[in-house]
Parts: structure tokens; sequence; C-alpha cells
């Protein structure tokens, strides 16, 4: 006789529909997981395209904004004036698939971190530059600074940057730091970014706040070159530093506003308009004051959906064609 097929129990045919239901759930997971990560992969290779392009434009901007320092700087030989408004405010510039925002400054009118130190011409060792130092003191006391704060600020400044292991009266060298329960050493080089003075003792977050924009770290230890052409009223307090007690902020804010509309042919007219003439301003160091410009800070805001870039850059017009020294990404405030 033909053997009948093996009937099977309600209980076999649940649990074969139970298997069937597991396996397509698990399969559903699956889809759903590699589906998620397809959109990822493809999200983060429209990011990172725009992103390549973002800096592009943001190397366009640079060409576009030097050349148009270029032609500024040109336009009057002997001196470095503004009269058409590049300096100091926001203005777009002209590219294709993005949206640029920039803004140029003269990056000498601050306080260079870098001159508090010099640098000997046989060994290369950074030593103290007291005149530095006491200009850097002034400074932070007309921003509301402390007294025995500035002192203890920046001395530990200018031994962070120094090239011995001796502190000075109010300052740190290695020894504080490897104290700290995660250690360090001393820069001791030249400042590249300011972001580094976070690092110092002594620079807590208000501090570094208010001193930041009043601060720079140019690529050499000179004194703060500072453009009397295209000082801002604002920036009084840069000039008045010059002379601690001497020149006060009153003064150099009439010098100032007293600035011809073509600008001072030489550093002796602005002297002469901070009250030169009488003696009366103290000793400014020679050759501080200038009436041309060297370096300029290019900061830009590049928009190329769905990225926002930020970035700074410090063009050195003194060589020809003008070139980057220096550039960081990023939001400043962050840094």
């Amino acid at each position: 006789m033909p053997r009948l097929p093996l009937e099977r129990g309600p209980g076999e045919r649940g649990a074969a529909l139970l298997s069937v239901l597991l396996l397509v759930a698990m399969m559903a997971v699956i889809a759903a997981v590699m589906l998620e990560r397809l959109n990822l992969a493809t999200r983060l290779a429209v990011n990172a395209q725009a992103m390549t392009r973002a800096r592009l434009v943001a190397t366009s901007a640079e060409t576009l904004a030097m050349a148009r320092l270029k032609a500024l700087v040109d336009s009057s030989p002997d001196r470095t004036v503004d009269p058409a408004g590049l300096l100091g405010r926001s203005f777009p510039l002209p590219l294709a698939g993005a949206v640029v925002e920039a803004r140029i400054d003269d990056a000498g009118n601050c306080f260079n971190v870098n001159s508090l130190v010099q640098q000997d011409v046989v060994d290369g060792a950074l030593t103290l530059r007291p005149a530095a130092l006491a200009q850097l003191r002034a400074l932070m006391a007309m921003l509301g600074v402390e007294e025995n704060e500035g002192a203890r600020l920046s001395d530990a400044m200018a031994d962070w940057i120094d090239s011995d292991s001796l502190p000075l009266t109010n300052g740190a060298e290695d020894e504080t730091y490897r104290a700290l329960p995660v250690p360090y050493r001393t820069a001791g080089q030249l400042v590249v970014d300011l972001s580094e003075l976070r690092a110092v003792r002594g620079m807590t977050p208000v501090l570094y706040q208010r001193l930041r924009p009043w601060l720079c770290a140019l690529p050499a230890p000179d004194l703060s070159p500072i453009q009397v052409n295209t000082l801002r009223l604002e920036q009084a307090p840069l000039l008045s530093m010059l002379s601690p007690g001497a020149i006060t902020l009153a003064r150099a804010r009439a010098a100032i506003a007293a600035r011809p509309a073509g600008g001072w042919a030489s550093a002796a007219g602005a002297v002469r308009a901070l009250g030169g003439d009488t003696g009366g301003i103290g000793t400014i160091p020679p050759e501080q004051l200038k009436v041309r410009s060297r370096w300029f800070l290019l900061t830009q805001t590049v928009r190329v959906d769905p990225v926002e870039l930020e970035e700074q850059a410090l063009i050195d017009v003194g060589v020809s064609p003008p070139r980057i020294a220096f550039r960081s990404w990023g939001d400043v405030d962050s840094r």
C-alpha cells in the first residue's frame, strides 16, 4: 500500500509560521540597518565633498583678499592708508557656488606676545625684553586687569616663551607646570597661535576672552608694529601702552582723531600729535610706530551647503607677491 504523508499537528504548523515570521523580522532589521548605514555614508560623502569645496573656495578668497591688499599698499608706497574703508569691516566676496563673508584687519595693531622676548643673533636664544613686558602690563591695566594679577600673568607669559629655565619674579617655568595633576612643560619658543596662552599659569577663561582681541602672535619677536595710519579710535589703548603713564587714553584718542585724511607721512607726525614736541610723552621705543603696514589678518566664513567653514589667515605683504604666513581653521572664540 502507498504510504500516506505524515500529517502535521496544529502546534507544528504554528512553530513553522513563527520561524518564518522571525526570519522576516530579522531580514527587515538587517535591511533597515543597512539602509541607515547607506544614508550615513551618503551624508558623510556629501559633507566631505562640501568641505573640500569650502576649502577650495577659502583658498580662492585668500587670493582675492591678497590682490585687494596689494592694490591697497601699492597705491601709496610711502604709507598705508585706507581711503576706501577696506579694513575693519565685513564684506562679501563674489565666488560662485558659495557665500563668503570676509574681514581684513591690520594685524600689526595689537600687542605681539612674541615681543616679550628678543632673539640673540649669535645662538638664537630668546631672552626677556623689559620694554615689551612694561607695555603688556600697561595694556592689561587699561583693560581692567588688577595690577598684581597682571604682573603674575605677564611674567608667566614671558617665561612660557623664553629659552631659559629661570622664572621671573612673578613667573613660572617648567617646575611649576610639572607639579600639576597633568604635567607639561613651557614652550621655550615663539607662540604660533594665541590659544597656546590658555596653558600659561594665571590665564583664566575670563582673562583670555578679555585679552584675546588685543593680542596677536606675529611670526617674529619684534616690538608690536603699531601702524598709526590704520589705528582705529577704539584701539587707542595700543597707542597709550607705548609710553605708560605719559600717553593718556584721551591724548591717544585725540591724536587718532586728528590724523590727516591722507595719513601721516612719517611716525614723527604722530609723535608731534601726541605732544612729542613738548617732550611730554616719555620715551617711545625707536621704530615701533609705523606708517606702513606689513601684516594683515583675513577672517572669513565660507558657506557651501551644508557646510560652514571659518578661517583666519595671516597675510604678509612685506614680500612680493604677498603670501600666507599662517592659517587656522575653526571658530576663533573656541580656540
